[in-house]
């Protein structure tokens, strides 16, 4: 007499926790499940023999999913007994329909028993059959709704409907993939907004995070971020100007970088730093393998989340990979503060400086400079006096008038021209130096 183990399950009578032992088999190592033996080994035979047959198939094909069917084979014994031969599933995890990827839907084989399967084990079998790449993957939350997106995509003109779903990568066999719930009103991912009282960013004036959709996301953070985003005015004559603090494109770009290419296998949020100087926007995901900040610069762009960006493609949010980041260092060409753009192995951020705050600064630099007096010191004397007298002086003319080596003589002659006091004319053995 056989034993139940990890590979033989006994049921005296066909119930419906069978179908828990077909996912546990199929998501596990395979096994045979007998239908009309009892737990001791004990021949009881079935009732109905035709009943149960169609049932336990019926039942197998549309309580389970993916659907299973043709890793399982049935085998008639004595007309008394159903002997169920289940294969290890190719596209795991295996699970019952009503409950969903989740523990309580999702089981394995453990010793001659079948129990739920952990978090960490259905993360791990749906990576080995799915991959690597988080869009494609199967999403654990099946119970999606999509009410933002239907609205996304409704304003932008574009239709959106079940019978999209799979050319969009929404669904992949009729199952949710983590597009899906990107896209979804369930999303789990957040973007949160702080703006500080201080340069360095540690005294909070307010917060905002913004979650659902990652459509949602974008339209509430513009909205919010647009509110940070002050006017200021000036006045010359009897013209006025009102100039923002950044340009709203910029934000927008910036905003629509980090939501599209931000690594979603993480569980953290965007971050958003709004202070009187600058506004930081920082994702998780460094660069992919084989791109530099400067690539980056130049518009060359690998993008993370393909689907995702194709999505947004369709909507005609971003123009095409790779011309958002070119397109806000454009709309700083003029400022005298550039972006910056800073990566570590796991995350990236870009900078946009306040456009009115930087404008500031240019201005008084130059008045500072005007009102700055230009000290002369002897050596600088010397030399003025000599050009008065004889018009220019080479560079072994000021080591020998001043006694002094050449590298000091170059500091003293670049100093004195940056100081306005003379031209210097030529390079290197042909220099010479001329009052200004």
């Amino acid at each position: 007499m056989q034993y139940e183990s990890e590979r033989i399950e006994y049921k005296s009578q066909m119930l419906e926790d069978l179908y828990k032992e077909v996912i546990a088999f199929a998501n596990t190592d395979g096994g045979v499940i007998y239908i009309g033996i009892d737990n001791e080994g004990n021949l009881t035979g079935i009732d109905d023999v035709d009943e149960t047959y169609t049932r336990l198939t019926n039942g197998i094909r549309d309580a389970i999913a993916p659907d299973v069917t043709m890793f399982v084979r049935y085998v008639l014994q004595d007309n008394k007994v159903i002997r169920i031969e289940v294969g290890e599933g190719s596209y795991k995890p295996y699970y019952l329909k009503a409950k969903g990827i989740k523990p309580t839907g999702v089981y394995v084989r453990q010793g001659a028993s079948s129990v739920q399967a952990s978090p960490d084990q259905i993360r791990r079998m749906i990576k080995e059959s799915d991959g690597d790449n988080y869009e494609d993957s199967r999403s654990l939350d099946q119970d999606l709704t999509f009410s933002a997106a239907e609205t996304a995509f409704q304003r932008y003109g574009v239709e959106f409907s079940i019978e999209k779903y799979r050319t969009l990568g929404i669904t992949q066999n009729d199952i949710f993939t983590n597009l899906a719930l990107l896209l979804s009103d369930q999303c789990l991912h957040t973007t949160k907004i702080a703006v500080f009282k201080d340069e360095f960013c540690t005294e909070f004036r307010d917060s905002k995070e913004f979650g659902g959709s990652v459509f949602k996301q974008f339209e509430d953070s513009v909205t919010y971020l647009a509110l940070c985003n002050r006017t200021a005015s000036t006045i010359k004559g009897v013209v006025r100007t009102d100039k923002k603090d950044y340009p709203e494109e910029a934000i927008r770009e910036a905003l629509l970088n980090a939501l599209v290419h931000r690594d979603y296998s993480f569980s953290g949020s965007i971050i958003i730093n709004v202070n009187d100087s600058k506004m930081e926007f920082i994702s998780l995901g460094g660069l992919l393998p084989g791109l530099s900040t400067e690539d980056i610069r130049i518009g060359v762009s690998q993008p993370r989340n393909k689907k995702l960006a194709e999505v947004f493609h369709r909507l005609r949010l971003i123009e095409s990979y790779g011309t958002g980041i070119r397109r806000i260092f454009k709309l700083y060409e003029n400022c005298p503060i550039q972006p910056v753009i800073e990566v570590t192995a796991n995350a990236f951020k870009i900078v946009l400086p306040n456009m009115n705050a930087c404008g500031a600064v240019a201005e008084r630099v130059p008045e500072a400079a005007e009102k700055a007096p230009v000290v002369i010191t002897p050596q600088m004397k010397t030399v003025l006096d000599y050009l008065a007298e004889y018009g220019e002086m080479t560079d072994e003319d000021l080591q020998e008038l001043l006694n002094i080596k050449k590298t000091r003589a170059y500091l003293l002659a670049r100093q004195m021209n940056e100081n306005g006091l003379i031209d210097i004319i030529g390079r290197g053995a042909a220099k010479k130096y001329k009052l200004k």
